[in-house]
């Protein structure tokens, strides 16, 4: 692409004439009862985040200012989030961050498949006429300038571009494995496959699909008229709509690392999938590092949300057995750290500890109430669980199996109702 082509000017024009839309209705059922009450993309993660904030963040810092949401799966927490936090943007500009939930729009079905999510929405992406289309996943955590993306997307005449990063072959089964020309023309495309193919040249490494696909907006609504039609297909962009795409039109691969935002120093573009309790855990505990691979304090490219107004954290006590102390942690507002030690952790908002309680190597999300001589290791605590005085969690796991979930990296994860503190009241 000429250089002129990659000026602001140039890419700010592509956003603008550009919707978003991110797919926000999965549940996530590897994060076992982390989700059970919650679709994946509104859990929390890093203090005060959720999960949805960053590709929504993304969309903001790149120029993308109209931006859809399809929800689906236990949604409530969600929208609820999205109307609290994400209300700034101003309709007289035409800009909006609008909820799409599974509506029975276009047929009398819920959403079947990430594709049939986009074409239940069809009339209404028309509606705001816009000239590209950015599908994204609403459950990774990642800075990305999709502007960079879509220049990439004009430059290269394509009539669809995926979104890639390099993976360990043995996590690559996990993700659709694309084999790409000298040009980065996608050739071949298998979704989750068994024997992956490795990258020429790059033994152990394979090219993975990271659920983010630019279009010509006219070219999907032809695509997915056809894909609704098709009678034999599960109407999934992976499995469906890019195989069929790769032998008859222009598919392109974007690398991450061309348009990803804060390149860490060992020269890998941070991008995570949280989806299991382990890599949840990792992620939140890479928060806490000196220097973290994913920086939440960058000015020049923020991750918004919304917070309640609460106090700063506070830690009370300076006794020889009950001292009031983080080290090496991130404690959100709201906090009263009384008289115990938390090591290596993070916690969210709201969150109260007792007296000589030992948080270590944890991730405590908001509004828990852990009392006096609790001691935790590697827990991934749940919203609003109360920890009874004396509790020790994380030190026994077959003991900690037989009421939590210990998951296979040893993490346990505790949740309201395992501790038959039911807060959702159905009955």
């Amino acid at each position: 692409m000429a250089k002129e082509m990659r000026s602001p000017r140039f890419i700010s024009a592509l956003t603008k004439n550009t919707v978003a839309l991110v797919l926000a209705g999965g549940r996530g059922s590897r994060l076992h009862n982390l989700t059970d009450w919650n679709a994946k993309p509104a859990v929390q993660f890093g203090g005060k985040f959720r999960i949805i904030d960053f590709p929504l963040s993304n969309c903001i810092n790149s120029g993308i200012r109209r931006v859809g949401v399809v929800t689906q799966y236990k949604a409530h927490t969600l929208i609820e989030h999205i109307q609290k936090g994400w209300g700034f943007l101003r309709g007289e500009f035409n800009e909006f961050v609008a909820l799409l939930p599974a509506q029975q729009r276009i047929q009398e079905e819920w959403y079947r498949g990430t594709a049939d999510a986009v074409f239940q929405n069809i009339d209404i992406l028309r509606s705001y006429n816009p000239e590209y289309i950015v599908i994204l996943a609403g459950d990774h955590i990642y800075k990305m300038d999709y502007g960079e993306m879509l220049a990439y997307h004009v430059s290269s005449e394509a009539d669809m571009t995926v979104g890639c990063i390099e993976v360990p072959v043995k996590d690559a089964t996990a993700f659709g494995v694309m084999t790409v020309d000298e040009k980065d023309r996608i050739v071949k495309f298998d979704e989750k496959p068994a024997d992956p193919k490795e990258i020429p040249g790059k033994p152990g490494r394979a090219l993975a699909s990271m659920g983010i696909y630019v279009f010509n907006a006219s070219f999907l609504y032809e695509q997915l008229i056809r894909d609704a039609d098709t009678k034999k297909s599960t109407h999934d962009f992976g499995h469906d709509i890019i195989p069929y795409l790769i032998d008859r039109y222009r598919v392109f691969a974007h690398r991450f690392e061309n348009s990803c935002v804060g390149m860490v120093d060992h020269g890998q573009a941070y991008w995570r999938d949280v989806g299991t309790i382990d890599a949840y855990w990792q992620a939140n505990m890479e928060m806490v590092n000196v220097v973290p691979d994913l920086d939440l304090y960058d000015k020049s490219w923020p991750i918004w949300t919304y917070q309640e107004q609460l106090p700063p954290a506070k830690f009370v006590f300076n006794d020889e057995e009950r001292r009031g102390v983080a080290i090496d942690s991130m404690v959100s507002g709201g906090c009263i750290i009384s008289g115990a030690r938390v090591h290596h952790s993070l916690l969210f908002s709201d969150i109260r500890v007792g007296e000589r309680s030992e948080i270590n190597d944890s991730v405590i999300l908001s509004g828990a109430r852990i009392g006096a001589d609790v001691k935790l290791k590697r827990v991934v605590l749940d919203n609003n669980c109360e920890i009874p005085d004396g509790m020790e969690i994380g030190f026994d796991h077959e003991e900690d199996a037989r009421r939590f979930h210990v998951s296979p990296g040893g993490v346990t994860l505790v949740t309201p109702d395992m501790l038959g503190q039911s807060i959702h009241h159905i009955r």
